[in-house]
């Protein structure tokens, strides 16, 4: 694939973006670094309103380098796709043949990644499809991991911004909520767990 052999994750610092990892090592096959984009104005990663900053230091605690390319505020997808088709254009990116993603059942944003990878000569892998997210996400909890929930949407209370991702948090969601919050229900950072060779400083901060 014209020297492209290595592979990359896709990495919001979320608890699928972990899970995602912990399954690629597992599997023999690990990936040479992670991926993420970053608001250009905020320097925060998207839907998860992170800092990029502790994002790094995730990506450290992992041993892995992060590439972060920077995106406009409120980009267009032809501007997303063309900041990432520039990025895979150049070192290091350019040695990426593969890219994993955490997706675990939206067909239509699996297919728009396929798609993606494909005009850039890349492919794309899910080590989570097809996972029940109700078992994944009570195996998270139960293998280690420790997470904090960063973002909701107006499905859940703002109160739970904060709150630990734990068995209790579980059982407390409301029905119809996806467990792992693939629909973006919530959105988490993981600051422990078996990918990391230590864990991060969480404090609460303003909630916005």
């Amino acid at each position: 694939m014209d020297g492209r052999d290595e592979l990359a994750l896709s990495w919001s610092g979320g608890k699928d973006s972990a899970l995602a990892l912990w399954t690629l090592r597992r599997q023999g096959t690990p990936p040479a670094l992670l991926l993420t984009t970053y608001d250009e104005t905020s320097g925060t990663i998207p839907h998860h309103g992170v800092a990029l900053g502790r994002v790094r230091e995730q990506a450290a605690a992992a041993g892995l380098p992060l590439v972060a390319i920077a995106i406009p505020t409120a980009a267009a997808n032809e501007t997303y796709e063309d900041r990432l088709r520039t990025a895979f254009a150049t070192p290091p990116l350019d040695a990426v043949g593969e890219v994993a993603f955490g997706d675990l059942f939206l067909e239509d944003l699996r297919r728009y990644r396929e798609q993606r990878m494909a005009e850039a000569g890349m492919r794309a892998r899910f080590p989570l499809w097809g996972s029940d997210t109700h078992a994944l996400a009570r195996t998270f909890v139960a293998a280690g991991f420790r997470a904090v929930v960063v973002a909701v949407d107006d499905r859940l209370e703002p109160g739970l911004v904060g709150r630990e991702l734990d068995g209790a948090l579980l059982d407390a969601l409301p029905a119809g909520v996806d467990p792992c919050g693939e629909n973006g229900e919530f959105h988490t950072f993981v600051y422990d767990g078996p990918i990391y060779d230590r864990a991060l400083a969480v404090r609460p901060a303003a909630r916005v």
